[in-house]
């Protein structure tokens, strides 16, 4: 099923790419992606190492030039978006340093960041957020904690948790089940449906399968162009997943 022809739920989207191509020199990173995520929906983006997921991200987030086509976030720019930071960015594991001498509350109240005035300080109303974060990720116990010492689900949630006290509308998380184990991938999942549940738009890539039904309303399947854009069931078949990963569905390999 194309981009263009599934539509989902009649909701505003949140998420829009018309035509999106994206090159780094000579390299097509993305060709022509389009598609549409409504808001209040929780959608995975599937596909290899290499098919341009990290891009779409960047492009979501503004921070890479679109050679063609245009994106737009919660109805406009991406740029405007991070602005009045209501897009969110949950990292993958390798891009962080955890070793940084910050704790887990340090790292959720940079979520508030956007909300404050020129001074810089803290007001109750950002403290109260910061809390009322920390405990719908249930690391309360854990706000004083260096980041690093925390397990990987854990991490996860503390920056889930800084897209919360932000008050992000849409959520972006970067392979957010890589090294967590069953018990926090199934914390993470409920946490993200109770998310969208509430309004937010949540774009997930994952190499995870097994949770995606569990997960997502829908999935988007990329190698550089949307391949499909659907319901999950549909989206898990031999034959769509042979194309995403890029697999001869005769036997072998593709060339």
């Amino acid at each position: 099923m194309s981009a263009d022809a599934f539509r989902g739920p009649a909701v505003d989207p949140a998420i829009e790419a018309d035509g999106l191509t994206v090159r780094y020199g000579e390299v097509l990173a993305l060709d022509g992606v389009s598609l549409s995520i409504g808001a209040g929906t929780v959608c995975g983006l599937v596909g290899m190492n290499g098919s341009g997921k990290s891009t779409l991200f960047k492009a979501l987030l503004g921070l890479v030039d679109v050679t063609h086509g245009s994106v737009r976030v919660d109805g406009g720019t991406p740029a405007r978006a991070r602005r009045r930071g209501t897009v969110g960015y949950v990292p993958q594991t390798e891009t962080v340093d955890w070793g940084f001498p910050v704790s887990v509350r340090d790292v959720v109240t940079m979520g508030r960041y956007g909300h404050l005035g020129t001074t810089r300080r803290l007001r109750p109303a950002d403290r109260d957020a910061v809390d009322a974060a920390l405990e719908r990720v249930g690391l309360t116990d854990l706000a004083d904690r260096q980041i690093g010492r925390l397990s990987g689900g854990q991490r996860k949630r503390a920056f889930v948790a800084r897209g919360i006290a932000q008050d992000a509308r849409t959520l972006l998380l970067d392979e957010p089940f890589a090294g967590v184990d069953k018990r926090s991938e199934a914390t993470l999942v409920r946490l993200l449906r109770e998310l969208a549940a509430d309004g937010r738009t949540v774009l997930v890539s994952t190499h995870d399968l097994h949770a995606l039904p569990q997960l997502a309303d829908e999935a988007v399947l990329l190698l550089h162009r949307v391949l499909f854009h659907g319901p999950v069931a549909e989206a898990l078949t031999p034959d769509n997943l042979a194309r995403t990963f890029g697999l001869d569905v005769s036997g072998g390999d593709a060339a």
